[in-house]
């Protein structure tokens, strides 16, 4: 191994600014699920290869603890690379507890009692501009489901969130097209509305320039 602790021409992506810049589709573990690691639990981490070609920019991948001194847990490679031919599963590898970002407990230290945060995968239909941030969501409303589409394991949330008509109209010019994605992948871009996530269907909110807020509208 390098002195990184990882094998020549292998490095480890850094969750932290995922998880800063995407907080509602992007999640680390809590910080009492890392202090309760031990040998024989698992960790997963993000693992890129920096020599060669290799059909996935990155790959997330399990490492089985052995020990861990400070803050690093040292193991073996518990995963099968897709494409990532300079390691393989049973190598001895170090995850710095602050690159972990998943945790699997054996049966003998099971998982401790966390708050789970709350996910947001159901779907809203909203105008390209806002998932783009050259808008403000201007208008919400919620309607009843009615666009779950087959398959998908999340539903309808019935959220409809438009821009500001100037932004649409210029989506429009531009051949941009609403699209019908989660919640959370807005919330990333601007959670303003967030404490109006919960409002029943029939529900309508404009926002309110001058008090910087959104009202209810009939």
């Amino acid at each position: 191994m390098s002195g990184s602790g990882l094998p020549p021409g292998i490095a480890l992506n850094d969750p932290r600014p995922i998880a800063a810049r995407s907080p509602y589709t992007f999640f680390m573990p809590h910080p009492d699920e890392l202090e309760a690691l031990k040998p024989g639990d698992g960790v997963k981490a993000i693992f890129t290869q920096t020599e060669g070609e290799t059909k996935y920019d990155a790959e997330r991948m399990w490492v089985l603890i052995e020990r861990i001194e400070d803050r690093v847990a040292y193991g073996i490679l518990d995963s099968d690379p897709d494409d990532m031919p300079l390691i393989e599963a049973g190598m001895p590898v170090a995850i710095p507890l602050t690159h972990v970002i998943a945790t699997a407990f054996s049966k003998s230290n099971p998982r401790p009692n966390t708050p789970e945060p709350r996910e947001y995968w159901e779907r809203c239909f909203v105008d390209a501009c806002v998932v783009e941030g050259r808008s403000h969501p201007d208008y919400l409303y919620r309607e009843e489901p009615d666009m779950t589409r087959e398959g998908d394991q999340y539903a309808d949330s019935g959220w409809r969130i438009r821009g500001t008509q100037e932004a649409i109209d210029q989506d429009e010019a531009n051949g941009e097209m609403p699209r019908y994605i989660a919640l959370g992948a807005v919330l990333n871009v601007n959670d303003s509305w967030l404490h109006l996530i919960d409002a029943a269907p029939g529900s309508y909110f404009s926002w309110d320039a001058e008090d910087q807020s959104y009202v209810e509208v009939d």
